[in-house]
């Protein structure tokens, strides 16, 4: 649409001149508002609503574990240390902290940061976070006085990390236990850039987000029958999830930490009987292929992907990514393939596009003889005007749609490229990561210029002085559009810019096929 606007001999713009040809400013302006507000319309209208109740903040309890000893758990995707009812410091070892570092990406670590797990004695006491248990194998016991004993086993299976409590009443008296669950970290936000970062919460079958602002203006509750907690970072995400019903779900902020906990409805457990309490922990990354094999264990941690307002494109874009780089083994070479690829599937719309500005071109002789015979009835002017377009079979739109359908494929690419992990730390020429932006701002830089190469080529230059004629004014403003466009995308992701400047190549050679077809 911008580069058709640019075209001063575009029907558009004699359109708009003719309707008021004393005003000063052309008419991509109020296009770019109304896109922008129906663009917050809709995310309004179909964004999710969180319903929550307030909550009763309190201080976070301080607990010394000092005397807690600490054990590693392992497997072949993640290691963890834990230490009596807390599980921290998971290492995710098929990742990197950067390309640049040997070291593994880190999940709860750092000074009060872990996932707490375990169980409220009701007339009876539990093991608290400073209880040291007594270690046999993988199995962890420890005995109340009054004869109730409690062994815990932990196991990891991929990302998840089970933890498995036996309680063996053998006291005589019937007694109930609460499992809870809670973890507390500190906020990531320099690490993301344009994604959603923060709480996350299944609850009622429905996923529910806030970020960090809004935890720490307003405690979050929820209640459900079953569900979830937990925080995603960009790429990351942990969760804990209780398997038993009737869960009450909070989030709030202490100081600077955050914490998100789930408590579950207390389980009977008769004199002489044993009971089972499982609770699973996911601390991994936000893999829509390793979320979809967790989904089993974990219900509903599939829907925590946060795939934007045009989900239905950001997902097949990631999968045919995602496929291409299978088999070229480079994600730089899958954009510009799918780029072409996608370029090649709007081909038929891009060339009826081109087709009618070239007609557009041709009505200009037309079309001011007209201006000229009617300049003083504004009305029969537009009247006129239509009926040469009708002659013509062409619209002055017809040059726009191209561009708004590129518009949510942006967006879309953008998101897509944002929250996939595989993209972190992909390689591309100069370029370290496809998921920063140029470090060497060489890609926006091209991709100005062929911007730049792209209008010119389509619309040529406008030497007209006229004040009043707004479609040259309007040429001459979108003259700075190469520039302000490579000062916006110098600082997205490099991918989403090798993307645009790919598109904009083809769209340049594109054009030069037509129009020597059409000659």
């Amino acid at each position: 649409m911008v580069q058709y606007l640019n075209n001063n001999n575009s029907g558009f713009a004699a359109w708009n001149a003719n309707r008021n040809a004393t005003k000063k400013r052309g008419g991509f302006l109020w296009w770019f508002i109304i896109f922008m507000a129906a663009w917050w319309a809709i995310g309004v209208m179909f964004g999710k609503h969180t319903t929550t109740e307030p909550v009763v903040e309190s201080q976070m309890a301080v607990v010394d574990v000092s005397n807690v000893p600490v054990y590693g758990v392992a497997s072949d995707k993640i290691t963890a240390e834990v230490q009596g009812l807390r599980i921290f410091d998971i290492n995710l070892l098929d990742f990197k902290a950067n390309s640049k570092s040997a070291d593994t990406v880190k999940l709860l670590s750092g000074d009060n940061a872990y996932a707490e797990i375990g169980v409220a004695g009701i007339g009876t006491t539990a093991p608290a976070a400073d209880t040291v248990w007594s270690e046999n194998g993988d199995t962890y016991t420890w005995r109340n006085s009054d004869g109730i004993t409690f062994n815990r086993t932990i196991t990891i299976n991929d990302y998840v990390i089970t933890v498995n409590d036996e309680i063996k009443n053998d006291s005589g008296k019937d007694f109930s236990f609460a499992p809870y669950a809670r973890m507390q970290r500190e906020n990531d936000t320099v690490s993301s850039a344009g994604v959603y970062t923060g709480l996350v919460v299944y609850a009622n079958n429905d996923i529910e987000h806030d970020d960090w602002r809004a935890i720490a203006k307003k405690p979050r509750a929820y209640t459900t029958t079953n569900g979830f907690a937990g925080f995603a970072d960009q790429y990351w995400e942990t969760i804990v999830d209780i398997d038993a019903p009737d869960q009450t779900i909070r989030a709030q902020k202490y100081g600077d930490l955050y914490q998100a906990d789930t408590n579950a409805r207390a389980v009977n457990v008769a004199a002489g009987a044993t009971a089972n309490i499982k609770t699973m922990l996911y601390a991994g990354p936000r893999d829509s292929s390793v979320l979809k094999n967790v989904a089993p264990i974990i219900n509903g941690i599939d829907k925590t992907i946060d795939y934007g307002w045009f989900w239905f494109l950001a997902m097949p874009m990631l999968w045919l990514i995602n496929a291409i780089n299978s088999i070229v083994m480079n994600y730089g070479i899958a954009i510009i393939i799918m780029t072409i690829l996608l370029r090649l599937l709007m081909w038929p719309l891009t060339r009826k596009s081109y087709t009618s500005m070239a007609t557009m071109q041709k009505m200009q002789p037309e079309m001011q003889r007209i201006q000229k015979l009617y300049a003083n009835d504004k009305q029969r002017m537009q009247i006129e005007l239509m009926k040469l377009y009708q002659t013509h079979k062409t619209s002055p739109m017809s040059g726009c749609l191209p561009m708004l359908i590129q518009i949510p494929i942006f967006f879309a690419l953008y998101k897509a490229l944002l929250i996939s992990v595989q993209m972190r730390n992909a390689h591309f020429l100069w370029i370290s990561d496809l998921a920063v932006m140029d470090p060497y701002f060489i890609l926006p830089i091209l991709m100005g210029a062929s911007m730049w190469l792209q209008q010119y080529l389509q619309s040529g230059a406008n030497k007209s002085a006229d004040k009043n004629d707004v479609a040259a004014q309007t040429q001459r403003a979108m003259r700075w559009m190469p520039i302000i466009f490579t000062v916006m995308f110098a600082w997205m992701p490099a991918g989403l810019v090798l993307y645009w400047t790919v598109s904009n190549l083809f769209g340049i050679a594109q054009m030069y096929i037509i129009k020597r077809k059409m000659k």
